[in-house]
């Protein structure tokens, strides 16, 4: 068998012995970076929010009467001639398929620069009117979807934290919901860095990734309680090393749930929004392709590591840990003998008549000189043979 399909094998089987816990420095440090950079986007070039969140208009017009390109170019200078540099257009997209229509999202605009783009579009296009079609949504209703929003956010961690409380314990439940912020955090970098736009897709999608991430969470956690049920009767692992093997016998199931839940959600993003130019599901399809790749990744080098960075602050787990590490030192430097050591120890210092007789018993020839093995046969008397006829050969009995 190769190394490769060895380590599958020892992957699938929990066996792989890949030392997570252990090198959680390392973890946390990739994770400071990543949340650095997410933090300087978010920062530095903000989010471009839709309309539904910052207020604007919406053009649209039939995608038959020319390119996207054509219609962007129209509503920008018609906006610019009107209201100023301060005025533009938001985002542009095309909606359905070869029926389909253009949308052009711009920043809010009055009635009479409405009107106005309404005519320039029409007119550029030769096209009635009535054939531009315009929405506008006000600042303050995008405003009651972003409080709606955050609402639902602090609920929802709410109700997770209540819940893990009870199925674990806290420290179980702060490191699960660290590693759910870790997860919004590091997607909502993502999303500032690209640039798309945030709609209410957007947050449909993050909270979906949060119950994904939790499902993944609360499976690991499930059996690091199991290993570590009663951890402190245990003299030779800690629990940080418990903790460990939990994410070795749950890593390949974290992995294909993972791999099986980006497939269909790749195709969305990629080839929906990507190659058939679907652009009302490439927020969605972005969310969720890169939440889900997190919630795996933090499942298995986040929620753990932290939990037992947590654990090691318990009283009881911490007198644990020293008591097997004591034993450790104790063993390596022979004071204290391994479990087994002294069975093997016995076992040299027999005596040589019991090591004779274990060999006899076993079918070896005993030494020379030494006693025989067994009980001698109740015939034989003064060292002749057993059924004994004298030095009559054969034993033979005697006449009558």
């Amino acid at each position: 068998m190769s190394g490769r399909s060895g380590l599958a094998t020892r992957l699938y089987r929990g066996e792989a012995g890949l030392n997570i816990v252990g090198k959680r420095k390392l973890w946390f440090g990739v994770v400071a970076v990543l949340v650095l950079i997410a933090i300087g986007s978010m920062v530095i070039r903000g989010f471009g929010l839709g309309i539904e969140f910052s207020g604007g208009n919406a053009f649209q017009v039939p995608a038959s009467v020319g390119t996207l390109e054509d219609a962007e170019k129209t509503v920008k200078e018609t906006i610019q001639s009107v209201g100023g540099e301060e005025k533009h257009v938001v985002s542009t997209q095309r909606i359905g398929g070869a029926n389909g229509t253009y949308e052009m999202r711009t920043t809010d605009l009055d009635t009479e620069e409405s009107a106005r783009v309404q005519q320039e579009l029409a007119q550029k296009f030769s096209i009635p009117v009535d054939q531009v079609s315009v929405n506008r949504v006000s600042a303050a209703w995008g405003s009651q979807v972003t409080e709606r929003a955050l609402l639902g956010l602090v609920i929802f961690i709410a109700v997770v934290m209540v819940y893990l409380i009870l199925r674990f314990e806290w420290r179980m439940a702060v490191a699960a919901v660290s590693s759910l912020v870790l997860d919004l955090l590091l997607t909502a970098g993502i999303y500032s860095l690209v640039g798309f736009e945030v709609t209410p897709s957007t947050i449909i999608g993050f909270l979906t990734i949060l119950g994904f991430a939790l499902y993944d969470v609360v499976v690991v956690f499930d059996k690091v309680q199991e290993n570590t049920k009663s951890i402190t009767g245990s003299g030779t692992q800690t629990y940080g090393e418990a903790a460990n093997l939990a994410i070795n016998q749950t890593l390949m199931r974290s992995i294909n749930t993972g791999l099986v839940s980006l497939l269909p959600v790749g195709g969305l993003l990629f080839i929906g929004a990507g190659l058939l130019g679907a652009g009302t599901l490439k927020d969605l399809g972005l969310v969720l392709f890169f939440g889900m790749g997190i919630a795996v990744y933090s499942s298995i080098f986040f929620a753990t590591p932290v939990l037992s960075v947590l654990k090691d602050y318990e009283p009881r787990i911490q007198a644990h840990t020293k008591r097997v590490l004591a034993r450790r030192s104790a063993i390596a430097s022979g004071e204290v003998k391994p479990k087994g050591a002294a069975a093997r120890a016995r076992t040299t210092d027999e005596s040589a008549d019991e090591v004779e007789e274990d060999a006899a018993l076993a079918g070896a020839t005993p030494k020379v000189g030494s006693r025989p093995a067994g009980k001698r046969s109740g015939g034989a008397r003064g060292g002749r043979p057993a059924g004994g006829g004298g030095n009559r050969p054969g034993g033979g009995s005697k006449r009558r």
